[in-house]
């Protein structure tokens, strides 16, 4: 193109980048390499918006790339648990009633109340108060009059909602609920608590000595076999 064809070209890139224009944004009108505009450009003193702006555009395709790949894992992160959930129902199958009485032992052995004579499991998973509360009920023989349920919650925490939750939950009225244990936050503390259940951990209570000892008789009998 010759001397004055390139000088043509310089002079448009310098009044393109004058209007605050990147040099790829430039390049798209102009056929030069971008280490050529660079070279061209490199005395002309963007105003404090437009350098605002390229700043900008440049922060957010990065930013697109990496919310894209972000996704992109989370998505597959999702389809693996799904995948490793469905699987792991198959191969559990259908539970038998025995199956589910040793269940509810190792579950006992595992969060259960040990002291003699007082019987409870604490959770802070729906799911295992539940089953719980309905184990004690078909293998234990429990009469719903001797439940008690209790709430161990943050302060700050809505115990009202948290006691018609677990109420729900276990099938224990309201009114067989005792009284809540509530722990101050420690704002002062560096060690933030990440995990802050809303609803708190609940334990399911009952005195009945007889029953306890059958149920450390039947976590010994899976030990000791």
């Amino acid at each position: 193109m010759g001397y004055f064809g390139n000088l043509e070209k310089k002079i448009q890139a310098q009044q393109l980048r004058k209007k605050g224009l990147s040099y790829s944004e430039i390049k798209k009108r102009i056929n030069v390499p971008k280490s050529t505009l660079s070279n061209w450009c490199r005395d002309i003193a963007l105003t404090e918006g437009q350098a605002l702006r390229l700043f900008k555009n440049k922060l957010t395709g990065s930013a697109r790339g990496r919310i894209i790949g972000a996704k992109r894992q989370q998505a597959k992160r999702l389809r693996q648990i799904s995948d490793m959930l469905t699987e792991g129902r198959k191969e559990v199958g259908s539970l038998s009633t025995r199956d589910v009485f040793i269940a509810g032992i190792c579950l006992y052995s595992a969060e259960g109340t040990k002291r003699d004579k007082a019987c409870g499991f604490a959770n802070s998973d729906p799911l295992l108060i539940k089953f719980m509360a309905n184990w004690f009920r078909k293998f234990c023989h429990v009469s719903e009059e001797k439940f008690r349920g209790a709430i161990w919650i943050h302060s700050g925490s809505d115990y009202r909602k948290a006691t018609h939750y677990w109420s729900k939950v276990a099938g224990i009225p309201t009114s067989q609920f005792l009284k809540p244990y509530i722990v101050a936050n420690k704002t002062e503390s560096r060690k933030i608590r990440k995990n802050i259940h809303p609803y708190g951990v609940f334990s399911i209570r009952f005195s009945d000595a007889k029953i306890h000892r059958k149920i450390m008789g039947w976590i010994s009998g899976i030990l000791d076999s």
